[in-house]
């Protein structure tokens, strides 16, 4: 008789917060941010640290902007209960917990045990660098909402993933998905084109979101660049929208 898998209950996380989505057509939403470590990409325009830590920073109270650390890692009912404590404190105020990282599908067989758990308390928002297909598929009936990434070469830096972004999107359209694209001045237009189509022919109402890229010195891009990006992936698929990193201008978490 076969053993069965012990389960895993634990993460090496890098914090875990409350603040308002800045990304994405949710923009604006009151999110519980889970913070993972590790990713399988490093992207030239990467600004989230991801390498494991000792421990996890995590807010105090909602919004507070003070934190405390818990060591790593940190356990499946450490989180379960600071959910619960949240979301039973000021029902109403979180729309979703978000998964973000760093690359949470990564972490596929702790998140097959979370992910049950936590959903009874609130939706569960995915944010991907759209290239890990076989956990996606695996994870799917707990997954509300998805954002995905389209990683282009040109931009990230870590060559042509369009295979893999194609099989990742078949998957996520199943659930209420969109996609985001870094860009920047220096982007050719095939990229964008190609983009537009992958996202046009696994479903005429998926999002295409157009992020400028943000760096120290701002997105660097002119209103003439943003409004050519937007004509070229219009032309292919109309559901194009140019949103930034609003977050960054706010000044919150």
């Amino acid at each position: 008789m076969p053993v069965r898998p012990i389960p895993v209950t634990e993460a090496g996380l890098i914090e875990i917060f409350s603040s308002i989505q800045g990304e994405g057509p949710l923009l604006g939403v009151r999110q519980l941010f889970i913070r993972f470590a590790q990713c399988n990409l490093n992207c030239d325009y990467c600004d989230t640290p991801f390498a494991p830590v000792a421990t996890c920073r995590v807010e105090t109270a909602p919004g507070s902007e003070t934190f405390e650390a818990w060591p790593n890692p940190v356990s499946a009912s450490r989180i379960n209960s600071l959910v619960q404590n949240w979301t039973t404190s000021q029902p109403g105020l979180h729309h979703s917990i978000s998964l973000t990282g760093g690359e949470p599908l990564l972490h596929e067989d702790l998140l097959a045990d979370w992910l049950p758990q936590l959903r009874q308390s609130l939706p569960i928002y995915l944010e991907s660098n759209g290239t890990l297909s076989d956990p996606l598929e695996n994870l799917l009936p707990q997954l509300d909402f998805i954002s995905m990434d389209i990683k282009l070469p040109s931009v990230a830096g870590q060559g042509a993933l369009w295979e893999q972004h194609c099989r990742f999107l078949q998957i996520a359209s199943q659930r209420q998905v969109f996609v985001k694209v870094v860009f920047n001045r220096q982007t050719p237009s095939e990229e964008l084109e190609q983009a537009a189509r992958l996202v046009a022919e696994t479903g005429a109402d998926i999002d295409l979101v157009l992020q400028p890229c943000t760096g120290p010195e701002g997105m660097g891009l002119t209103t003439r660049d943003l409004l050519m990006a937007q004509e070229i992936t219009t032309a292919i698929h109309p559901r194009s929208r140019v949103i930034p990193q609003t977050h960054v201008f706010m000044g919150v978490l």
